[in-house]
C-alpha cells in the first residue's frame, strides 16, 4: 500500500468510491472533488494498492483561517468495505493529524452517530465531542457529532486532551 496526494485526475476514482462508502447519504461527485482538490487550502489524500493502484481509501482536509492560526476540518474520509479493519483509516487520519500539527491547529468534523469503528478511531486521536447536530446528513436523517482535536499545544506529551 502506498499513500500519495490527490490530483484532479483522481475525482472519478474517489467519487466512485464515495459513493459505495456513504451510498443512503449524498456522496460527492465527482464535479464536487475536482472543485475541491482544486482549492488551495485543501489536502486531499489518497491510499492506493501497490500491485494494481487499485484506491483502497481517501480523505481530504481544508485549511480554515489565517497560516499563523489555522483550524482544520476533516471534509471527508473513506475506506473501500472489503479493506476497512486493515489501519487504512487509521494511516489517513494520521496523516490528516500531522499536517495539522505541522501549523499547531486545531481539528473538526462530523461523524454518524451511529458509526462506532469511526468514532473509536477519533477518539484515539485524541477527538472528543463537541455537540449532535440532529438530522445532518440530509438524505438519511442520520445525526452527526461535531468533534474536535486539540491544537497540539494545548494536548499534554501523550496526545490527550487537558
Amino acid at each position: 500500500m502506498r499513500f500519495r496526494e490527490l490530483t484532479l485526475g483522481d475525482a472519478g476514482a474517489v467519487a466512485a468510491l464515495e459513493a459505495v462508502c456513504f451510498a443512503g447519504d449524498n456522496p460527492w461527485s465527482r464535479d464536487v472533488f475536482l472543485a475541491e482538490i482544486a482549492q488551495p487550502h485543501t489536502f486531499y489524500l489518497g491510499a492506493f494498492d501497490g500491485e494494481d493502484e487499485a484506491m483502497l481509501g481517501y480523505a481530504g482536509l481544508a485549511m480554515l483561517g489565517p497560516r499563523d492560526d489555522p483550524e482544520f476540518e476533516i471534509h471527508t474520509i473513506g475506506v473501500a468495505p472489503e479493506h476497512r479493519g486493515r489501519g487504512i483509516g487509521r494511516a489517513l487520519v494520521d496523516q490528516m493529524a500531522h499536517t495539522a500539527d505541522l501549523l499547531d491547529g486545531p481539528m473538526f468534523l462530523e461523524v454518524r452517530t451511529d458509526n462506532a469503528p469511526a468514532i473509536g478511531l477519533y477518539e484515539s486521536f485524541g477527538f472528543f465531542t463537541l455537540a449532535t447536530r440532529k438530522n445532518y446528513y440530509q438524505a438519511s436523517g442520520a445525526d452527526a457529532y461535531s468533534m474536535m482535536r486539540r491544537r497540539k499545544s494545548e494536548r499534554d506529551t501523550k496526545g490527550r486532551n487537558t
